[in-house]
């Protein structure tokens, strides 16, 4: 090993001890999830109201589910005999292992755990312990302990227990691995029924995925299991009762034997084992999982430079499709717990194995794409797993866990409203993502025509696609039709929805028409005919006139110019709606808490105290449309004092608020931390605002607005959509420049939203 790897090793342990030990030390924490700041609180928390519900677990023992937090609790044990690659290290040592694994039932499904560390390796002692903490639990998650006591242990608690309990080494790599083979197997266009299969590893994972791939089809007869001492045959004496299943009728004994002309190779051993020659040896389209850690059985890059049409998976992140657990045990723990299910059975595995399976073929969200730093994941030989943090996970493997478990009768409480389940599930996950949601949902239901203007950029396409493939939008895109197709190839995005070309033969007809527009519209302002024959060939023009002659029903534009340069020709097409003297933009900002919104954030430099209630009617009637009761705060730097030029402007535009529009929840001239706090509001008992906090802002110039939502989109602290333009007749947004997939989308979908409001009216 040279030296700059034995640095970058110690510098990672330095760097993994010194997580662990930062304050607060550990990785897993308490918190109270009820008020606990008053005497009253603490005397329902506690004594002498908590007697209350005691009695009433005792009476009705179901209760416990209502009262306590035993429905959202995981026990995570292990008695340290197997950790990790660690072995035999104790209870004690394993701690750092099972917190980890807390943390990631809590991330990824939101579902609290104590780690439990037994200090026994007898297994009888050891299922005594856990039968006699069981009462604490909705469920438990066995974790490192060796076979074979193992298959023991978790056999004797199903039987005894009738809580959710699952031993994740074994099932965990099953069902992930399960869910690989369905796809690659595919991939390779081979049928589970006739192919012949490596298992390298005879331990847990080994037994549990053997059976489970069997139980999808897979031919026992057709199954080589290896342990230590090779093939597990015939001829082998002193097996454990679990390799007993496993004997095959032949004279093969070495791995390398094995191996050749079988189609699928599974290792769960340790690395290194597997040769290049012995790649070269499997039949076509070979089946590769090298699953051991940190070094595979073959190394990824040589297996690659071995064999062309090698279908490979891993246990590492740095390569593609890896079977990760985290794939499974959080969600099928979520599932379990939630209809409170007596137990994980076989119909449950196999519910998340398809569930995950089938989310691998599905159209990858940005989010996801992003967070892995690649150009683009679509279903195939280097993706045919899902990655850890793909946000749909909980939703499909949840709720397939839970209706197998309702189907199979081993829940005993039923959901008859997946959808609004899955809606929860996501509510789990974060607030922020609840409109967003919500305004998709709205958007599918009446899709509407949105033209994509800058349609050769990767994150145009990418977000035509989603708009399409998610039923969101009819997209189109606008722009030098050869060179989009020459992106689209590139980037192997493949749509069937149409390309407008303002250049092209195709669209003589309509040059003719939007020059005739664009003359009369601006024959007075400085254009000639020519100009506007010149113009209309140009895409920022010919966007705002298919919107004006009804050839779209919505326009997104911008991205890669100048967000002033890209709305004057808009402006120049598009009229402004009844009563709109100036047109002004908003952001929304989706944090972990509600939606807030900021406005003038693009177009008016320095609004006039009229322009500021021009824009705050604008915002009102907007966030309505997000079916959200709008409280506006005009905002300055100080509250309610009107003694700087600015302040004493925003007062005049609160003023004329107040009289205009008496019904309005607006006040101001605040400050926006005051106009977020509801002690904060209660100093100024006269406010409109009460002691509710406001979310929506109307700011006093474009300099202070704007650089507030930048500030908040750079941090990444929230999610950041729009510029939404506000005040024009019919649906058009100019986009920031370099905007991300997902903001595209959001703009696109608030386009469609508008278009079906305007088709009402």
């Amino acid at each position: 090993m040279s030296s700059n790897n034995n640095r970058d090793e110690k510098n990672f342990s330095q760097a993994a001890l010194d997580y662990h030990k930062a304050e607060p030390k550990g990785k897993i924490e308490v918190i109270p999830s009820k008020p606990h700041s008053s005497q009253r609180d603490l005397s329902l928390a506690y004594s002498p109201g908590v007697a209350v519900p005691c009695m009433e677990i005792h009476d009705k023992p179901e209760t416990v589910y209502d009262y306590t937090g035993k429905g959202n609790l995981v026990a995570v044990i292990s008695n340290g005999t197997a950790v990790l690659g660690l072995g035999d290290i104790g209870a004690e040592a394993s701690k750092p292992v099972m917190e980890g694994k807390g943390l990631l039932f809590k991330i990824f499904a939101d579902i609290n755990v104590f780690d439990i560390e037994i200090d026994e390796k007898d297994p009888d002692k050891f299922i005594e312990i856990v039968k006699g903490i069981a009462p604490t639990f909705g469920g438990i998650n066995l974790e490192d302990i060796k076979a074979p006591e193992a298959f023991y242990i978790e056999q004797r608690l199903k039987e005894e227990l009738n809580i959710p309990l699952m031993h994740d080494d074994q099932h965990g790599t099953a069902i992930i691995s399960a869910a690989a083979l369905i796809n690659s197997l595919q991939i390779a266009n081979k049928n589970i029924e006739d192919v012949k299969m490596v298992v390298n590893g005879a331990g847990a994972a080994a037994i549990a995925c053997t059976k489970l791939y069997i139980s999808l089809g897979l031919k026992k007869e057709n199954v080589l299991m290896c342990d230590s001492k090779g093939v597990i045959n015939h001829k082998r004496e002193n097996l454990t009762p679990e390799k007993l299943d496993f004997i095959a009728q032949t004279d093969i004994e070495t791995l390398e034997d094995a191996v050749k002309g079988s189609d699928v190779f599974v290792g769960l051993s340790k690395g290194n084992v597997m040769t290049p020659e012995m790649l070269l040896s499997m039949n076509e389209n070979p089946i590769v999982f090298a699953l051991a850690n940190p070094d595979p059985e073959i190394a990824y890059d040589l297996a690659l430079a071995t064999r062309k049409d090698v279908i490979m998976a891993t246990g590492r992140s740095d390569f593609p499709n890896q079977v990760n657990n985290v794939l499974g045990f959080p969600y099928i723990f979520r599932g379990a717990l939630d209809v409170q299910a007596t137990g994980i059975n076989e119909e449950m595995k196999l519910a998340a194995v398809h569930a995950i399976a089938d989310l691998a073929k599905e159209p990858v969200p940005e989010a996801v794409i992003l967070a892995y730093n690649v150009q683009n994941l679509q279903f195939g030989r280097e993706y045919f797993i899902p990655k850890p943090f793909d946000n749909r996970l909980i939703t499909k493997v949840s709720s397939a866990v839970a209706k197998a478990a309702i189907e199979s009768g081993v829940a005993r409480k039923e959901i008859t409203d997946f959808e609004e389940y899955e809606h929860q599930l996501l509510d789990r996950m974060g607030r922020d993502e609840r409109l967003v949601r919500m305004m998709q949902s709205r958007a599918k239901s009446n899709p509407k025509r949105i033209t994509l203007g800058n349609a050769e950029e990767y994150n145009v396409l990418k977000a035509a696609q989603i708009l399409y493939e998610e039923g969101i939008a009819y997209p189109s895109l606008l722009g030098d039709k050869k060179y989009i197709k020459e992106q689209m190839e590139r980037y192997g995005i493949n749509l069937d929805i149409p390309i407008i070309d303002p250049s092209d033969d195709d669209q003589k007809e309509n040059r003719k028409k939007y020059r005739e527009t664009l003359w009369k519209l601006r024959q007075r302002k400085g254009m000639n005919e020519y100009k506007a024959k010149r113009y209309v060939r140009q895409r920022d023009y010919f966007g705002p006139l298919m919107l004006k002659h009804g050839d779209t029903d919505g326009l997104i534009v911008g991205f890669s110019k100048n967000y002033t340069s890209v709305l004057r020709p808009v402006l120049e097409v598009i009229e402004k709606d009844k009563g709109v003297d100036k047109v002004a933009a908003m952001m929304m900002i989706l944090s972990e808490k509600k939606p807030i919104f900021f406005a003038d954030t693009s177009i008016n430099q320095n609004p006039t105290a009229e322009d500021l209630v021009n824009i705050a009617k604008m915002a009102e009637f907007t966030v309505k449309s997000f079916a959200i009761e709008p409280r506006i705060a005009m905002l300055g730097f100080e509250n309610f004092a009107a003694i700087s030029d600015t302040s004493k402007k925003v007062a005049k535009a609160v003023s004329i608020l107040h009289e205009k529009y008496p019904k309005m929840i607006v006040d101001g001239e605040i400050q926006p931390d005051f106009a977020m706090n509801a002690d904060h509001l209660s100093d100024y008992p006269f406010s409109k605002l009460g002691t509710t906090p406001a979310n929506t802002f109307i700011f006093p110039n474009l300099e202070s607005a704007n650089l507030s939502y930048k500030i908040l989109r750079g941090m990444k602290v929230a999610q950041v959509i729009g510029p939404i333009l506000m005040g024009l007749k019919q649906p058009v947004h100019v986009l920031q420049m370099r905007s991300s997939v997902d903001e595209i989308v959001n703009l696109a979908t608030i386009a469609v939203l508008d278009a079906q409001r305007r088709e009402k009216k």
